[in-house]
């Protein structure tokens, strides 16, 4: 069988793999993994955190580029060889003669759709998802309002602070468990379901008095509802 079409679809791939080396440095990493000398910045000192963990995740996106990069060019040197050696096509598992649509597929394929590795998918989870679950038992009210709010992140996150926390204005949360928010927020104007009827008719929203006016919407539209 001959694999000329696909002898030249890899020799093309490489090409291509060669030619963004060499023009983006190898995604820059030859410039050094510090965070300064990827940045272009004398010293990350004046930095903002933010700033430096936006460049540590750009420095970790191009190491995870360039090994899937180099991972595939070794993969076409590979494939090239075993064409000049006769054993292309071959699985290297069972013996048996790769089917050509999969090397249609994947020109650099070394065995049978059965035989790759990697056949099973992991049902493995993050273990934050074991911490949030817990944090959601404990905090269980059973009502359907919001259970795991800003207010119970608030609280976990001061638990890890030595300080009292205790300045004025340390945070904006209401006392009210499931206030809704965390931020002050600009007041807005509202007026009944006729729309404008006069100033006297006018409302302004502020705040917690926001969820209040949600809530009352709610029960008047059950009640529209109901009736």
């Amino acid at each position: 069988m001959s694999y000329e079409y696909l002898k030249q679809q890899l020799i093309q791939r490489k090409q291509e793999i060669e030619k963004e080396f060499e023009q983006n440095n190898h995604f820059g990493l030859e410039r050094g993994f510090a965070s300064d000398m990827s940045s272009g910045e004398l010293s990350q000192y004046d930095n903002h955190p933010a700033d430096s963990g936006t460049e540590l995740y750009e420095r970790e996106k191009d190491i995870a580029l360039n090994a899937h990069l180099k991972e595939e060019l070794s993969d076409i040197n590979y494939s090239l060889k075993q064409m000049e050696d006769g054993t292309y096509g071959t699985c290297e598992v069972t013996g048996k003669q790769i089917p050509i649509e999969r090397l249609k597929a994947l020109p650099s394929a070394r065995t049978i759709k059965e035989a790759s590795p990697n056949q099973q998918v992991s049902n493995d989870r993050p273990v934050e998802e074991d911490v949030l679950r817990s944090m959601e038992e404990e905090y269980y009210t059973g009502s359907q309002e919001t259970e795991y709010n800003e207010q119970n992140v608030y609280n976990e996150v001061a638990s890890f602070n030595e300080n009292s926390m205790t300045y004025e204005d340390s945070s904006l949360i209401d006392n009210k468990d499931g206030s809704g928010y965390v931020e002050e927020y600009e007041q807005f104007v509202s007026t009944g379901i006729e729309g404008y009827t006069g100033d006297e008719n006018i409302k302004f929203q502020r705040n917690i008095q926001y969820d209040q006016y949600m809530n009352e919407q709610e029960n008047i539209d059950e009640e529209e509802n109901n009736s």
